[in-house]
């Protein structure tokens, strides 16, 4: 009997496909830490994680697996998820790294699937212009708190995008947009981050879950590239964008087919080598010459 019996209904040898693929986290603070821990459950084998920040005390509100006794040690939240990961599946191969995730391309290119987990414009537009590049599925988390007009309360609101070949981007879907970058970059270096709560961050989470689980498995299929449902958190509604619904581009115009590949790919780093023929020295070489010389007098 298996651990994932059942879920048998995702199709043949799903366990094992599930297995072998290896899904990219980077930034853990929030709805990625849910994604981390879901992910395991399901079996995922391989995981490749990334955040360079240590948890803190206004991350118990919201981080899967966080507790006082790591705000006490302000352990790592890299570890922190590896540790989840592996207390769940001792199976599973997870590598960590406490860097920006600019640094860590190499690691991120033998993914199958990446999910993001950041709350900047910026980085959510590099980060899908670095999985396009490599034919990466993107999977984008968004969650914010508006406040209503007339006092009327606030409004909990998010969305999760899958960007991937033959779909619309970020760009398109209006996620980012010139006038959010601007106005970002107007706030750079103010304190204080987007509110985030634990349980809009879930369903944010079981959402890219599910989006994961539907390309790796033969369970259900989408019937079109990409994705983008939005979530209601005042009402608990989740809904297709109309903005995703309506797209009938042929191709994203801001990614083409061909501007994929690895820029510094070089193949040299890649041939192997054949030593090179060390020079005979000393006597060895005057017998080699001797021989040489009788063999063309002979």
């Amino acid at each position: 009997m298996s651990w994932l019996d059942r879920q048998s209904f995702l199709g043949p040898q799903s366990e094992r496909r599930l297995g072998e693929v290896t899904v990219g986290l980077v930034g853990l603070g929030g709805g990625n830490s849910h994604v981390a821990q879901q992910l395991a459950h399901v079996g995922i084998g391989n995981f490749v994680l990334v955040d360079e920040d240590r948890i803190s005390l206004t991350n118990l509100n919201r981080l899967i697996g966080g507790t006082w006794w790591y705000v006490l040690k302000r352990a790592v939240k890299v570890e922190i998820m590896r540790r989840m990961i592996k207390a769940i599946n001792p199976k599973a191969r997870v590598e960590i790294y406490r860097k920006q995730w600019q640094l860590v391309g190499d690691a991120l290119k033998c993914c199958d699937v990446i999910v993001g987990g950041l709350d900047n414009v910026r980085g959510k537009d590099e980060l899908d212009a670095f999985c396009r590049r490599f034919l990466i599925p993107y999977i984008d988390q968004g969650m914010d708190v508006h406040k209503l007009e007339a006092g009327h309360g606030h409004l909990v609101a998010g969305q999760v995008v899958l960007s991937q070949p033959g779909s619309p981007c970020l760009r398109c879907l209006g996620i980012v947009t010139e006038e959010a970058l601007a106005e970002e970059a107007r706030k750079y270096g103010a304190a204080g981050g987007r509110p985030q709560v634990v349980w809009s961050n879930g369903v944010l989470a079981s959402l890219a879950v599910g989006l994961v689980v539907q390309m790796v498995t033969p369970w259900n299929r989408r019937a079109r590239a990409g994705a983008y449902l939005t979530f209601d958190g005042n009402t608990g509604l989740v809904s297709e964008a109309d903005r995703f619904r309506r797209w009938s581009a042929p191709s994203c115009p801001h990614y083409p087919p061909a501007a994929v590949g690895d820029l510094s790919f070089d193949i040299r780093r890649y041939v192997e080598k054949k030593p090179e023929a060390k020079r005979p020295t000393g006597w060895i070489r005057q017998v080699s010459s001797w021989i040489r010389r009788c063999m063309r007098s002979g």
